[in-house]
């Protein structure tokens, strides 16, 4: 990760947390949550990896074509997936970003562990405007239109879902991963 440290660090915070919630998000009894959660934290966990700052590791020539081809076969289980869901598209751009960035830094100079400019400015730019977009949109779905009172029950007497089941917190996971995401593409 290019930058300094601290925000290195801020980041692979970030993301391992949104990992970890993802993990915990699969012991959902809803399906649809368990299929996500786990793509998600795969993800969380490989931008974390990826951000780790240079000056700390550097990883060997080896990592970044396996992050290509793990995230490459993500992207191809999400565009599996999105037969049955337009959310899964998200999960195809990600993972799409994410073997964009393992392809740039294997190609950079001696494999550095940092962003450099050998990006392709225009894909870079594309994925820059999408995860801005996903972020401001998110964003505004996340702020509560209406308070609702109730006694711990959710709609029609069933009760209430577990925090792992909860929406906007997987909507909160997935805004906090496209932030990361776009604080690891803006330096490409």
């Amino acid at each position: 990760m290019h930058g300094p440290a601290s925000s290195g660090w801020l980041l692979v915070a970030l993301c391992a947390a949104t990992g970890v919630y993802c993990l915990l998000r699969m012991r959902s009894g809803v399906e649809e949550q368990r299929s996500a959660a786990g793509g998600e934290a795969l993800m969380g966990f490989g931008m974390a990896a990826m951000a780790v700052p240079a000056a700390v590791f550097t990883p060997p020539a080896w990592v970044w074509p396996a992050y290509a081809v793990v995230f490459g076969a993500a992207g191809l289980r999400a565009l599996w997936a999105a037969r049955s869901g337009r959310h899964h598209l998200h999960h195809l751009v990600g993972a799409a970003a994410m073997v964009y960035m393992a392809t740039v830094m294997t190609g950079s100079p001696a494999h550095a562990h940092a962003h450099g400019t050998s990006g392709t400015p225009v894909l870079t730019g594309a994925l820059l405007l999408y995860f801005t977009g996903y972020v401001l949109l998110t964003g505004v779905r996340l702020i509560p239109v209406v308070a609702v009172a109730g006694g711990g029950t959710g709609t029609a007497g069933r009760p209430a879902a577990g925090w792992g089941d909860r929406p906007e917190l997987a909507r909160a996971c997935r805004l906090s991963m496209a932030i990361g995401m776009l604080a690891m593409l803006l330096p490409l």
